[in-house]
Parts: C-alpha cells; sequence; structure tokens
C-alpha cells in the first residue's frame, strides 16, 4: 500500500514552535500514525483481534440504535 504522504514535514515559522507541534500532532492523526503505533506496540493474536473489532461493531450498533430510538417522535 503506496501512498503520497510518505513522510510528515511540518516547518517551522515565525509563529512559533508551539503552533508547529499542534499542526504535527493533527497531522499524525489525520494521516493515521498515531492509532497505526498504538496497534503496532504490542501483538495480539488474531482471536483477539476478530473479538475486540466484533466488540466495536456490536457497540457501535447499540449507539445507532439508541440514537434512532431517541429521535424526536411527531
Amino acid at each position: 500500500m503506496s501512498n503520497n504522504h510518505d513522510n510528515v514535514v511540518v516547518e517551522i515559522d515565525a509563529k512559533g514552535a508551539e503552533r508547529a507541534i499542534r499542526k504535527f500532532k493533527r497531522m499524525c492523526e489525520s494521516f493515521g500514525i498515531s492509532k497505526e503505533y498504538k496497534n503496532r506496540k504490542e501483538y495480539k493474536k488474531p482471536s483477539i483481534k476478530k473479538k475486540e473489532k466484533l466488540a466495536a461493531s456490536k457497540k457501535r450498533n447499540a449507539k445507532a440504535a439508541r440514537k434512532n430510538r431517541s429521535g424526536r417522535k411527531i
């Protein structure tokens, strides 16, 4: 899988380093770097990944169902 964003580059200008750091963090989030880092931090067996994925799916579906039920009735 190749994409156009191989490296994250943030230039520090006159606005300061703090702003550049915040921009870097936002860019990492948008490219999914921090999520990928968390996933690769430790090895998980495929069966555990499958269980976690299924649990997340159930949680999303329950949230959507609650959202639909609590809507306004006309």
